[in-house]
């Protein structure tokens, strides 16, 4: 094992009904004046946003609502989230949904904590650090994103159309009520989506220059067969408790950084979908499977063996009598059945974007190196010219 620290300090309420258990929470972590953000109409449809708001009413809480989160959620929303969190006196964030909620929620927290910066400028931008944000409490909807326990935050400028990632110990909320019975009404897309989120948080830092980390290795590899059996299974019988429990669970443990331990995570095609999320408002679960075929192509050949026993450990592929190159293209290409069974796109031309013309795909890549700035990934270190190459493979 290579040398880490670990810090996942959320308090996870596990099991049906837990989110009547809301407002004791927020009491127990001194919250009094709360914000509740949540999505669309769904929370209201289904009861969850009136049940959470009880709990709250009998713990003796105030409490503002801001609604409206849209999937990439968006800068606006945030600053006026902040503009009420302010106006309210609030000390307590609370999510209702899945990780665009919880995301502009972080956000709202950052901002109502330090009204003398600005959101994007200051602290997106990385202009200046974080010095503290509100408590933030989270009530789970989505198996995906696993924002419920961990240190990030995404944001889309809705003028620029830039779509940046903020880290901080901050961001890790202080507990998250997952009750696996408020998914059973998702639409598939929204379940299939948050299968290859829950996935790609685990390959993007599977797939990182470190090879002795073999504990970190087993349990990325055991939550990925995990997630594969139990996104089948859910496909085939929705409303099934047991493997849509399991999906909830894997989305959490793949992004608290568990996952990731003694390596440096690599998350190149995070970045390259969420240039295509940002430039088309396409799934965010969508982009990455539409990339992740041409980026894995692009990249096999700097470590085949890390692919070929990707595709050994994950997908239960026979190495016999295999150069290591042919069993991890065969890897690839169980990845990319998987995401086609999933009904998720695997190229340009299956996402809503289509297929685009060499200039934007220019724009793509200058964006994604904010505007030729910077490299990205640490399995194979990416420039301009290699991501460019990687959205021509994607543009079918």
């Amino acid at each position: 094992m290579q040398a880490f620290e670990f810090y996942s300090p959320t308090k996870i309420l596990f099991g049906a009904s837990t989110e009547a258990q809301a407002g004791q929470q927020i009491t127990a972590y001194g919250g009094s004046r709360v914000v509740v953000v949540y999505g669309g109409a769904s929370a209201v449809k289904s009861g969850l946003l009136e049940r959470v708001l009880r709990s709250l009413d009998e713990a003796g809480l105030a409490y503002e609502c801001v609604g409206g989160v849209q999937p990439n959620p968006k800068l606006s929303l945030a600053y006026e989230g902040v503009k009420r969190a302010l106006s309210f006196g609030a000390d307590f964030v609370l999510a209702i949904g899945g990780g665009s909620v919880i995301d502009t929620a972080k956000a709202i927290a950052d901002g109502a904590a330090t009204p003398e910066f600005d959101l994007w400028d200051d602290f997106w931008l990385k202009k200046h650090p974080l010095p503290g944000s509100l408590p933030v409490g989270v009530v789970l909807t989505i198996p995906a994103a696993g924002s419920e326990s961990s240190d990030s935050a995404v944001l889309t400028n809705d003028e620029t159309l830039e779509k940046r990632g903020l880290s901080s110990p901050f961001h890790r909320p202080r507990f998250a009520i997952m009750n696996p019975e408020l998914t059973f009404t998702l639409p598939r897309y929204q379940v299939t989506c948050g299968i290859v989120d829950i996935m790609m948080h685990t390959m993007d830092r599977y797939f990182n220059p470190v090879t002795t980390n073999e504990l970190t290795d087993e349990i990325a590899e055991g939550l990925l067969r995990n997630t594969i059996r139990n996104g089948r299974r859910v496909m085939e019988h929705p409303g099934d408790y047991q493997a849509i429990s399991e999906l909830m669970w894997a989305g959490s443990l793949s992004h608290n950084g568990l996952t990731g331990l003694g390596n440096k995570p690599d998350f190149a095609p995070h970045q390259l979908g969420h240039e295509l999320s940002a430039m088309f408002d396409v799934a965010h679960g969508a982009s990455l499977s539409a990339i992740w075929d041409s980026w894995a192509k692009y990249c096999v050949h700097t470590n085949p063996a890390r692919f070929a026993q990707f595709a050994e450990n994950v997908w239960g592929l026979d190495p016999s009598g295999k150069e290591p190159v042919t069993l991890a293209m065969e890897g690839i290409e169980a990845v990319r059945q998987f995401f086609r069974s999933l009904q998720m796109p695997i190229c340009l031309s299956q996402l809503d974007c289509g297929v685009q013309s060499e200039s934007t795909l220019e724009d793509l890549a200058y964006r994604c190196t904010f505007r030729n700035t910077r490299t990205i990934g640490s399995f194979q270190v990416l420039n301009y010219d290699d991501i460019l190459a990687i959205y021509r493979l994607a543009n079918y």
